[in-house]
């Protein structure tokens, strides 16, 4: 049994530290964790505390050598971690290696392929897509609060987390991905007390509907799925650090952290803090009334409206809701620091991506960022925050407070109807807003059927090795064609996942197809081509697919397509 840790450190002028470890090892200390301290003489802060997790998701040549860059970044706080948090599920493994592209080069820096572009929020403008570690993604995104249906706007972002995952992993990227189920939150208390269900029930099985809606859309699963009440433990270290630091104080039984100690607040949405209840300006355009500060509409004291809670003092209607511990009083956790605490304890404190809705930035991303900033003491806390649009019916957001929303069960009854939703989705420009109307819908139903009808006569066309006069000649006018629609679905999709242009560059290639065996020039051989090339395209929109579908109650549905 042995670990052999080669460590060599060098100061810069910036006051980092750049560290380059070498670990080997062998399965029986694989729950080990290793910790170094570090002197830094060159810093004001005189040690820093370096660990090294094992990630089991990190294939091996990543494992045997890893990189740390640290710029600045004084870990006052780190959850631990073993190697079992992110086990090795081989069905997903599976499905993720079917997304590899073949009409790029998998090598991420290739000279030939185009730049990679996403747009984040916090700078407001498009930038060149680089990761903390090479070739690995960690990418986080806020899932669902588990106490009711997720109605078709909610899916309109686990749909956009979906197809940022499927182009990396095309890109030829290692994706690893954290998604919360938040199952404590006052939300899930008031239904408790609506149905006269425990806690655990009531999660329970609207987990269990999210997981079967999300296969009714073809949505690849994330690496995990952790929950609030599975990291009480972890949560109390974290407020607790923060207490420690000064970032947060306690009133009564309750915790909250201090906005004016976190001198950066507010940068991700923009407020200006001499103007603190002014209109704020939401992404999508709207003008929304918002106390831009007042980031916690909690009934709890506090020195400053501005702040938020992360430790919530028991109330009597909380009920059997609460947790009790030497360090806190009894009570239960704020929504926010649930986010903060799982995106560490799994991806480190440095993500590449922080995905969501565009309704979360504010206050819900705004605080994510200064509660693990503030405990970590690394910045950014996420290389790239992005955003998608809201889903509008009748000119209005879809929501549940305003009562305008449908589940996705009210919306999907057939396996044509759930793969349809999906291609509006992903075939919609994921900043924009998406209107749900009668029309759009019908025109995504037309586009699958179309779609169907083409590859059934290409199968058949296939399956029968028919050939045409022009044989060669036509091979050939069918690879120009596919190596152009395929090039430019590469552009498109670097470009900010510009999914619109990106499908009109499938339906150039189902146009050629169409009019090819109308004119009976398209043999087997071309018609493989053709074949081959959509598939390329369904590994980013995954339409082509069957799927079981479930009813209101958790059961199928019978003849789901008649």
């Amino acid at each position: 049994l042995f670990l052999l840790l080669n460590v060599c450190i060098m100061m810069n002028r910036d006051n980092c530290i750049s560290i380059h470890t070498q670990l080997m090892f062998i399965p029986s200390i694989s729950n080990g964790i290793s910790s170094l301290t570090l002197l830094n003489t060159q810093s004001s802060c005189k040690r820093h505390q370096f660990r090294s997790y094992f990630t089991p998701n990190v294939t091996p040549k990543h494992v045997s050598t890893v990189n740390h860059q640290m710029s600045k970044c004084f870990n006052t706080f780190t959850i631990k971690s073993s190697v079992n948090l992110l086990p090795i599920d081989k069905e997903l493994q599976k499905r993720k290696e079917q997304c590899k592209g073949l009409s790029i080069n998998n090598d991420t820096n290739a000279s030939n392929s185009s730049k990679l572009m996403f747009y984040n929020t916090m700078n407001e403008c498009k930038e060149e897509f680089q990761t903390v570690q090479p070739g690995v993604v960690k990418m986080y995104s806020c899932g669902p609060t588990i106490y009711d249906f997720a109605h078709v706007g909610n899916f309109r972002a686990f749909l956009t987390y979906d197809v940022i995952k499927r182009w990396l992993l095309y890109r030829g990227y290692e994706v690893i991905h954290v998604m919360n189920l938040t199952d404590v939150e006052d939300k899930i208390i008031k239904k408790m007390k609506e149905s006269g269900t425990e806690l655990k029930e009531l999660t329970e099985f609207y987990a269990n509907a999210f997981f079967q809606d999300a296969q009714m859309l073809n949505v690849i699963p994330a690496d995990k799925y952790p929950r609030a009440t599975e990291h009480i433990s972890d949560i109390v270290e974290m407020i607790g650090s923060l207490k420690k630091q000064k970032f947060a104080y306690e009133i009564g039984g309750s915790v909250y952290f201090s906005v004016d100690s976190f001198k950066s607040y507010g940068r991700l949405v923009k407020l200006d803090r001499r103007k603190k209840f002014d209109e704020v300006e939401i992404e999508n355009g709207e003008m929304e009334k918002k106390k831009a500060l007042v980031s916690d509409a909690d009934e709890y004291d506090k020195e400053n409206p501005s702040d938020f809670a992360l430790w919530k003092e028991y109330k009597e209607e909380d009920g059997k809701v609460f947790w009790e511990s030497q360090e806190l009083s009894k009570g239960r956790p704020g929504w926010h620091i649930e986010c903060s605490c799982m995106a560490m304890k799994y991806l480190g404190e440095k993500l590449d991506i922080h995905a969501g809705g565009i309704d979360l930035v504010f206050p819900h991303h705004e605080n994510e960022i200064a509660q693990s900033e503030a405990a970590s003491g690394c910045s950014p806390f996420a290389q790239f925050w992005m955003h998608n649009g809201f889903v509008n019916i009748g000119g209005e957001k879809m929501s549940k407070s305003l009562g305008n929303f449908q589940t996705l069960r009210q919306f999907v009854k057939t396996q044509q109807d759930a793969r349809a939703f999906r291609y509006l989705v992903v075939s919609s420009q994921y900043r924009s807003t998406l209107n749900l109307t009668d029309q759009v819908v019908k025109a995504a139903k037309g586009a699958i059927r179309r779609i169907d009808a083409l590859r059934d006569r290409l199968m058949t066309l296939v399956e029968t090795e028919i050939e045409t006069e022009s044989g060669t000649t036509n091979v050939q006018d069918v690879e120009k064609v596919v190596e152009k629609v395929l090039h430019d679905f590469v552009a498109h999709m670097d470009d900010d996942l510009n999914t619109p242009r990106a499908s009109a560059s499938m339906f150039e290639l189902i146009n050629s197809a169409e009019r090819m065996l109308k004119s009976n020039s398209l043999g087997s051989d071309g018609a493989q081509k053709v074949l081959d090339a959509l598939d390329e395209f369904n590994k980013v929109f995954g339409i082509f697919y069957t799927c079981e579908i479930y009813d209101s109650a958790g059961e199928l549905r019978p003849n789901a397509d008649s």
